[in-house]
């Protein structure tokens, strides 16, 4: 046996997205205990496997114990492997000290999930969980800031591919406006708001509501709902 062969461990990291009444999109940072680094103390949900688990049950655990809720949207996205990415002496002794384990190296599988941002955190494990707009996350230890730039290229993907994962982010009844903004902030187009409303008043999984919204300084927009039942029927396809 090649004496190069070292121990490696294999772990789930999560980026959990949300969308918020500020119309920023959001994702999920749990509270790293490392008191002498603060600056390096937010990081992704995530943990080492267990012995009986596949990957992706340790994924929807790692989810449960983040919000307590037990059925999320997931996604298994890529593989990060660098050899030198839990290198950083912070990184190796907050290892050490929350696995109990000397690791030499750990491959992480990263997933990607979706929550509605009013749905309430009710975390099992985690002290401070935390929603961060996306354009402000601080300096992440290991490659947690690669991971979620990773994570932006595929949720785009995946909403060109099914245009339904978009409604897991809003709320039960939105506005178009908001579903604007939301695919603003999520794809790499531009388009204009008027050409959007056009198009997204001839998706028949899109129904208007006889509600308009109350308490608000701009004029007053109606409501809409996603039927997911339609839109599996149809065969309208994302905004082009």
């Amino acid at each position: 046996m090649s004496s190069s062969f070292i121990h490696t461990y294999v772990s789930v990291d999560c980026v959990v997205f949300g969308f918020d009444r500020e119309n920023q999109l959001n994702i999920l940072l749990v509270q790293r205990h490392l008191i002498d680094v603060p600056e390096r103390e937010k990081r992704l949900p995530g943990s080492l496997i267990l012995s009986n688990e596949d990957v992706d049950d340790a994924a929807e655990r790692v989810l449960h114990e983040l919000t307590g809720i037990k059925k999320m949207v997931l996604k298994q996205f890529k593989c990060f492997a660098d050899p030198a990415r839990a290198s950083s002496e912070y990184d190796i002794k907050w290892m050490q000290k929350e696995y109990n384990h000397q690791i030499d190296r750990i491959i992480t599988v990263a997933y990607l999930s979706l929550c509605k941002i009013d749905h309430k955190i009710n975390s099992t494990k985690y002290d401070t969980v935390d929603w961060c707009p996306i354009d402000k996350v601080p300096l992440l230890p290991f490659d947690h800031n690669k991971i979620i730039k990773e994570s932006l290229v595929e949720i785009r993907k995946w909403i060109e591919s099914d245009f339904s994962i978009i409604f897991e982010l809003l709320p039960k009844k939105f506005t178009i406006r908001q579903l604007y903004q939301l695919y603003n902030a999520l794809s790499e187009k531009h388009i204009d708001i008027k050409n959007f409303h056009k198009k997204v008043s001839s998706f028949n999984y899109i129904i208007p509501l006889d509600e308009i919204e109350s308490n608000v300084a701009h004029r007053a927009a109606r409501y809409y709902k996603f039927d997911a039942k339609l839109y599996k029927k149809s065969n309208n396809k994302l905004i082009k």
